[in-house]
């Protein structure tokens, strides 16, 4: 015996029902505000028609202050699995037409059970965060709802790759999921999120402070840290994650994702061989650099807005996935300092827990000086640098294409660090210091005892140049394994990516390493 025809159309009814999300008047009010819904973002985010939707029925089994009599639909969250540029991803979508996207018992669970089927399957998780927050009304299940949540994600990280995409309101604990994901994108105008919200400081410190201000795309991608990418819309986010997703593999267990390359191999980058200034004061883009060197000149950058004196940017090198590591001279001179020790570090990890090779370009004058740094801990994060380039086994190559000095000269992945291969080019300078400050050391009685100081200043600074302030002093060490014409970068790290592909280093055994975090 069948279904009957009255059962089929009550299921269907039941169905449809929970499909509609919010109704009509929600769903205007979703679309004035900027906003797509979440199933316009589901029929974005995957390949048509292959979303597969589960846990539909469930709801909320709390009965306190009025919830036994609401209608939640799909209790604010729509969790499931579909293909995203023909591979399974998994994803939840908080809809905030449905009592404002609102996270109770039933609705973790919900993104409990996706998050779990991510790990099990090994495929990458993405969460579509739009919610008021902890659903009040349900109390304390509410917390062990994030609890859950965080505790999948510190699970999934460096197993899966998690992506958050903040799409309107995200606040107080419901933030702290984001930050443990790898990465995170916001939309411009109509997302945010924080800790406390701005009537909460207002009453407690007395500071006035909007909404963007406090916790905008902007705010957090240029200031915190926080967000990696700013979107400009529900639709150019959706876009940006998938472009992303097309360059991680599955799970760290997966090959890398190969792209279809037109470039060529033997393709020289002759724009390169002009690109330092004659004076070594005088900046230049880095990112130019990194983009001749990519396949079709193509790179998705994280942090674009943060710590620009280094920027880091996954590429393709004959369609395979690369990540880049790169000091930019055109902020800052280049230097280190916190900020750009984290990002770096934050980058150097989740590349070497993936498999994804690291291409590393330094030009770098040193550490950033001062009390600042120094009482904002330079000392602790820039260590990081040291201990993530060290710890990574994944093949790792690096270009020094001017200054190299000093620690961070150690820093920028050196050839005692673990680099596979050191390359310079004939503009590169590779010394503990500049020639001015190491003279001043060096040959401090010479100059003082002279009867011109500043002109047999001069005339060591040009022997000193002369002997230390080029790569072959370096390259006639072993230091640096050879110098090529800059116009040769891309052909070289082709050749030699392709030799070490199949690289395998083991590290002792053990529990696990302790970052200076």
């Amino acid at each position: 015996m069948g279904v009957t025809a009255d059962k089929l159309k009550a299921f269907e009814e039941r169905r449809d029902s929970l499909l509609s999300m919010g109704g009509d008047k929600m769903i205007d009010k979703q679309h004035s505000l900027g906003k797509l819904t979440a199933r316009e973002r589901i029929d974005l985010f995957f390949d048509k028609g292959t979303f597969q939707e589960i846990q539909l029925f469930v709801k909320t089994r709390s009965t306190l202050f009025g919830l036994g009599e609401k209608d939640i639909k799909a209790d604010g969250v729509i969790t499931g699995f579909g293909k995203v540029n023909g591979r399974t991803v998994f994803a939840s979508f908080q809809d905030f037409t449905s009592a404002g996207g609102s996270l109770g018992e039933m609705h973790a669970k919900k993104i409990w059970k996706v998050m779990d089927m991510a790990l099990d399957a090994r495929k990458p998780f993405v969460a579509f965060n739009d919610s008021g927050g902890a659903r009040i009304q349900e109390g304390v299940p509410s917390l062990d709802g994030y609890g859950g949540i965080f505790y999948r994600n510190t699970i999934g990280s460096g197993y899966i790759p998690q992506i958050t995409a903040i799409m309107g309101p995200t606040a107080g604990g419901a933030v702290y999921s984001p930050a443990l994901t790898d990465w995170v994108f916001m939309v411009k105008g109509s997302s945010y999120m924080y800790i406390t919200g701005p009537d909460v400081i207002k009453a407690v410190i007395g500071e006035e402070v909007t909404h963007d201000e406090l916790g905008g795309a902007i705010a957090h991608a240029s200031k915190s840290g926080v967000c990696h990418f700013a979107t400009e819309n529900d639709e150019d986010c959706i876009n940006r994650i998938k472009t992303l997703l097309s360059y991680l593999p599955d799970s760290c267990h997966s090959p890398l994702p190969i792209a279809d390359c037109t470039d060529s191999p033997d393709r020289e980058c002759p724009e390169l061989d002009t690109i330092i200034p004659d004076r070594a004061t005088r900046s230049y883009d880095m990112r130019k650099i990194v983009i001749a060197v990519a396949d079709n000149n193509e790179i998705v950058e994280p942090h674009e807005l943060w710590a620009p004196n280094i920027l880091v940017a996954f590429i393709r090198i004959m369609g395979r996935p690369v990540g880049v590591i790169a000091n930019n001279p055109k902020a800052f001179a280049g230097v280190l300092d916190t900020k750009a020790s984290d990002k770096a570090s934050r980058f150097i990890r989740f590349c070497d827990a993936f498999n994804i090779p690291l291409l590393t370009f330094a030009d770098v004058p040193g550490y950033m000086p001062g009390t600042e740094q120094e009482w904002a801990g330079i000392i602790s994060h820039g260590a990081k640098l040291l201990h993530v380039y060290s710890e990574a086994t994944v093949p790792k190559i690096t270009v020094v294409t001017r200054k190299d000095y000093g620690g961070a000269y150690i820093g920028m992945c050196s050839k005692q660090l673990g680099s596979d291969y050191v390359m310079a080019w004939p503009s590169a300078e590779i010394a503990v210091m500049g020639a001015e400050g190491a003279c001043n050391i060096i040959y401090r009685r010479e100059i003082n005892s002279a009867d011109d100081p500043a002109a047999k200043r001069k005339e060591l600074v040009a022997a000193y140049e002369e002997q230390f302030n080029n790569p072959y002093f370096a390259a006639s060490m072993g230091i640096i394994e050879e110098v090529i014409a800059p116009r040769e970068t891309r052909k070289r790290v082709t050749v030699i990516l392709d030799a070490l592909k199949d690289k395998s280093e083991t590290r002792p055994e053990r529990k696990h390493n302790n970052i200076p975090l």
